[in-house]
C-alpha cells in the first residue's frame, strides 16, 4: 500500500540536476505522475466499460438483429450510418479531394484565412496560457496569493465551449448526413485531452520559451505519426522541408529568446510532459485526419471529439472531487474567470480553423502554420519590446522560409507531373 506513494515521491528526486518548487512539494499528490495516473484512472473507468459494450454490440451482429428505441442510437455509436466517401485497395488514405475547378488564387487566400485565424486565435491563448499557470492570483501586500493547479479543469473549460458552440453552429446550419461510427471519436478526443494537460502542466516546471522550443520541432513526428496511424507516404523532399523548418525555427528561438538562459529551467518531468505533448498530439492531428474519410464536416468534426473530451474530464474531475474545488477557485478570483473564459473562447475559434485547415490541407502543412506561430510570438516580442534579431535568428527565419518555398515548389511540381500520367499509371514510388 505505501510503496507507490513512496515511489512517487523519489520520482522527481530520481532524474540528475531537477529541482521542483516548493509550492510543488507541498504533498506527493501534487506530483504529476500520480495526476497524470488519477486522470488515466479516470477515463479508464469510462473507456473500458465503453469498449466493451461496442464489442458485445459487434459479437451480437447488433446491427441486423437490434430493435427498439436505443437501436438508432447504438447503430450510431458503434456502427455508423454509412461507409466511407472513398475505398483504396492498399488500405492507405485517400488523398484530400479538391474542386477541379479550385484555382491557385482561391486555395492560397482559403490557405491564408486559415494561417491567419490560427494565428490570432492561439497567439492569444498562448499569453493566456503562460498568465493562468504560472502566476499567482489574489497577491496583496500581505498575501502571495495562491496558484490555479488543476490543468484538467482548463482542459474541460475549453472542451464545453468547444461542444456548445459547434453543437449550436451544426443545429442551425446545413450539415452532411453523418456517417462514421461515433466511438471512433473518443480516440482523437483522448489523445487531445492529454496533449492538452500535458502542455498545461509542463509550464509547472520549465519556462514558457522551452516549450515554445520544443513546439517548434513538430513537424518530424507528426509525418511519422501520419506513417504509423494512417499508413501514408512522403515524398523525400517533405522530410527534407519539415527538417529545414524545424532547423530554422529552433535557430529563430534560442538566438531571440531574451535572457534564455537564465529563464529557462529545464527539468526532467518538463522534458517527459513536452514529450508527451508531442506524442498525443501527433497523434490527434492523424486521427483527424483519417476520420475526414467519412463525410463530415469540420464542425462535425469538432462537436463528435468534444463530445467525448467534455465526458472525459468531467467524468475524472467527479470522481477526484476537483471540480468543485475548481469552481471555488473561481468564485474567490474573478480574474481568473474572466481569463479562464478567454482562455476557452480562444481554444474554440483555434479548434474550429485546426478542424478546417486539416479537412482542407492535410495534419502536416496545419502543424507548419502551427510551427510558424512560435516565429510570429518571438517576432512580435521583438517588434513591441525593442528585442533585437541576432544575425543567427535572421538566417533562422530565411531558412524556414526558403523551406516552405521549396515545399510550394516541390508540391507542384509533383501536381503537374501526375496530371500528365496517362490514366491507370501510378506516379513516382513515394519514399
Amino acid at each position: 500500500r505505501f510503496c507507490l506513494p513512496l515511489l512517487l515521491v523519489s520520482l522527481p528526486t530520481m532524474a540528475a540536476g531537477e529541482e521542483i518548487a516548493p509550492a510543488l512539494q507541498d504533498s506527493w499528490g501534487d506530483f504529476w505522475l500520480f495526476r497524470f495516473f488519477v486522470n488515466a484512472a479516470g477515463y479508464a473507468s469510462i473507456v473500458v466499460p465503453g469498449f466493451l459494450l461496442i464489442q458485445y454490440f459487434k459479437r451480437r451482429n447488433y446491427l441486423e438483429t437490434g430493435r427498439g428505441i436505443c437501436f438508432p442510437v447504438i447503430k450510431s455509436c458503434v456502427f455508423g450510418s454509412e461507409v466511407k466517401s472513398v475505398h483504396q485497395d492498399d488500405g492507405s488514405l485517400p488523398p484530400r479531394a479538391e474542386p477541379p475547378e479550385s484555382s491557385t488564387a482561391r486555395q492560397f487566400f482559403k490557405l491564408l484565412f486559415c494561417a491567419a485565424g490560427l494565428q490570432a486565435s492561439y497567439l492569444t491563448w498562448g499569453v493566456l496560457q503562460e498568465r493562468v499557470m504560472t502566476r499567482t492570483y489574489g497577491a496583496t501586500e500581505a498575501d502571495p496569493g495562491e496558484k490555479f493547479k488543476d490543468s484538467q479543469f482548463l482542459v474541460f473549460m475549453n472542451r464545453i465551449l468547444a461542444f456548445t458552440v459547434a453543437g449550436l453552429y451544426c443545429a442551425l446550419t446545413k450539415q452532411p448526413r453523418h456517417g462514421a461510427p461515433m466511438y471512433k471519436y473518443s480516440f482523437a478526443s483522448l489523445s487531445n485531452i492529454l496533449s492538452s494537460w500535458c502542455q498545461y502542466e509542463a509550464l509547472k516546471y520549465i519556462s514558457f520559451p522551452t516549450q515554445v522550443l520544443a513546439k517548434a520541432s513538430k513537424v518530424i513526428p507528426v509525418m511519422m505519426m501520419g506513417k504509423l496511424v494512417s499508413r501514408k507516404s512522403y515524398e523525400y523532399w517533405e522530410y527534407l522541408t519539415a527538417a529545414l523548418i524545424s532547423v530554422g525555427v529552433s535557430m529563430f528561438l534560442l538566438s531571440s529568446a531574451p535572457n534564455r538562459t537564465v529563464s529557462t529551467v529545464t527539468t526532467f518531468s518538463g522534458i517527459v510532459l513536452l514529450a508527451g505533448y508531442i506524442i498525443f498530439d501527433s497523434f490527434t492531428s492523424n486521427w483527424q485526419d483519417a476520420l475526414f474519410t467519412y463525410k463530415m464536416s469540420p464542425v462535425q468534426m469538432m462537436f463528435g471529439v468534444n463530445v467525448f473530451s467534455c465526458l472525459f474530464t468531467v467524468g475524472s474531475l467527479l470522481e477526484q472531487g476537483a471540480l468543485l474545488e475548481s469552481l471555488r477557485f473561481m468564485a474567490r478570483h474573478s480574474e481568473f474567470t474572466a481569463h479562464a473564459v478567454l482562455l476557452s473562447v480562444c481554444s474554440a475559434c483555434g479548434q474550429l480553423f485546426i478542424f478546417y485547415t486539416i479537412n482542407q490541407f492535410g495534419a502536416a502543412v496545419f502543424t507548419i502554420i502551427m510551427t510558424l506561430r512560435q516565429a510570429f510570438a518571438i517576432l512580435l516580442s521583438c517588434l513591441i519590446y525593442g528585442h533585437t534579431v541576432t544575425v543567427v535568428g535572421g538566417l533562422g527565419i530565411a531558412v524556414v522560409f526558403m523551406a516552405l518555398f521549396l515545399r510550394v515548389y516541390a508540391r507542384s511540381r509533383m501536381k503537374k507531373r501526375s496530371k500528365k500520367l496517362p490514366p491507370g499509371e501510378t506516379p513516382v514510388q513515394k519514399v
